[in-house]
């Protein structure tokens, strides 16, 4: 079991910036992907930003440039630092990681607002 709680969201100004953070516990050895989604209200969640075991990361193309995904292995800490925020980044965003099984672990969210 892993379980994953997300921190950092908040209310933030145009062009601000947040970091988010997901701290993992639970056996963590099998997973490959670590992930941030987001679901905006009215529409279904989507893929914002991976990094697999490996380090490699993929992103959300509109966001590409905006949004960075990192990790810190020793503390089983994945972050999303998002810049330049505007109000379509306005969502729930969750932490997500798959193990080597398919198994999908989800976080329970955290709010980011971007409003003046």
């Amino acid at each position: 079991q892993v379980q994953l709680v997300e921190s950092g969201g908040g209310l933030v100004q145009p062009g601000g910036s947040l970091r988010l953070s997901c701290a993992a516990s639970g056996s963590m050895f099998s997973i490959t992907t670590m992930g941030w989604y987001r679901q905006a209200p009215g529409k279904e969640r989507e893929l914002v930003a991976i990094i697999t075991s490996g380090g490699s990361t993929d992103y959300k193309d509109s966001l590409k440039g905006r949004f960075t995904i990192s990790r810190d292995n020793a503390k089983n800490t994945v972050y999303l630092q998002m810049n330049n925020l505007n109000p379509e980044d306005t969502a729930v965003y969750y932490c997500h990681f798959r193990n080597s099984y398919g198994r999908n672990y989800w976080g329970k969210g955290t709010l980011v607002t971007v409003s003046s």
